[in-house]
């Protein structure tokens, strides 16, 4: 009987968790993405942060593979703090912020990529932290349409196509009855709701009396979310998304998603907007 040879790899050790540091004013989100990473075997938080300073000192410290950090907070906020992050780790936004101001600032400042919450699911996330470890950026559908804002608008450098590419012949063009197109419009999505919620819808939504927790989730809610990816990205249960949902329709006198989300944005037609 012969002995089988050991396999090459038998002996080797597996690689050591990647090491992530989670920076955000919100004791509650900082919470819940420490306990979504550290439930990954090959993933782990090696230190909180409340704001800049307190991110600046955790990645001198631990030396993170990886820096998730928040825009806006108190003391020294995200932007501030990333030019110095970015000299230690990859750094991945992970942030309410949306503007395309702000997306833009953050990836001329080093970012490595740039989420939106409500905007990725858990799985999403976890894959987004695994490649920016490689130097593999990643988007959601806000940050990619800011990106695509800055491109339409910045001229594009003096530089020669190749041969061929791009040189229509006046003309021709002419001839061929073609037409310069218009420019594209700036890149809108449902995800821009900050953006998009109309001057009446603002000014009455007050008066539904929603809670801050009720109000995110009926956001996720217009912006086209199922309870499964809205339980995700607030780091609660189903139920507890269905419990809310179930309060939520309530005040607003709704049925349904589309008519809470019609009141919501303020697109519903007739009276009543805003009655509590």
């Amino acid at each position: 009987m012969t002995n089988t040879p050991p396999t090459p790899f038998e002996n080797v050790p597996p690689p050591a968790p990647l090491r992530v540091v989670v920076a955000d004013d919100n004791p509650v989100v900082r919470a819940g993405l420490t306990a979504l990473l550290t439930g990954r075997e090959d993933i782990t938080v090696v230190a909180e942060a409340a704001d800049g300073r307190e991110a600046c000192e955790a990645a001198r410290d631990h030396r993170p593979d990886v820096v998730l950090l928040d825009v806006r907070m108190p003391q020294v906020d995200g932007l501030s703090a990333l030019p110095y992050l970015v000299g230690i780790a990859p750094v991945m936004m992970l942030t309410y912020s949306r503007e395309s101001e702000i997306v833009q600032e953050a990836l001329r400042r080093g970012a490595g990529g740039y989420l939106v919450h409500g905007e990725f699911t858990a799985d999403q996330l976890v894959t987004a932290v695994r490649d920016v470890r490689e130097g593999r950026a990643h988007f959601t559908s806000t940050a990619a349409g800011a990106l695509l804002e800055q491109l339409r608008r910045e001229p594009s450098p003096e530089r020669p196509l190749p041969e061929n590419l791009g040189g229509l012949n006046a003309t021709r063009a002419d001839s061929k009855g073609f037409e310069p197109r218009p420019a594209y419009p700036s890149p809108t999505s449902a995800e821009n709701l900050s953006r998009l919620q109309s001057p009446v819808a603002q000014s009455y939504r007050s008066g539904y009396q929603l809670s801050t927790r009720e109000a995110e989730i009926m956001d996720l809610i217009a912006s086209g979310m199922n309870n499964q990816q809205i339980a995700a990205t607030c780091f609660i249960s189903e139920k507890t998304v269905k419990n809310h949902i179930n309060r939520i329709f309530a005040k607003l006198h709704s049925t349904s998603r589309a008519e809470a989300a019609a009141k919501w944005l303020g697109t519903a037609p007739g009276p009543g907007r805003g009655a509590g």
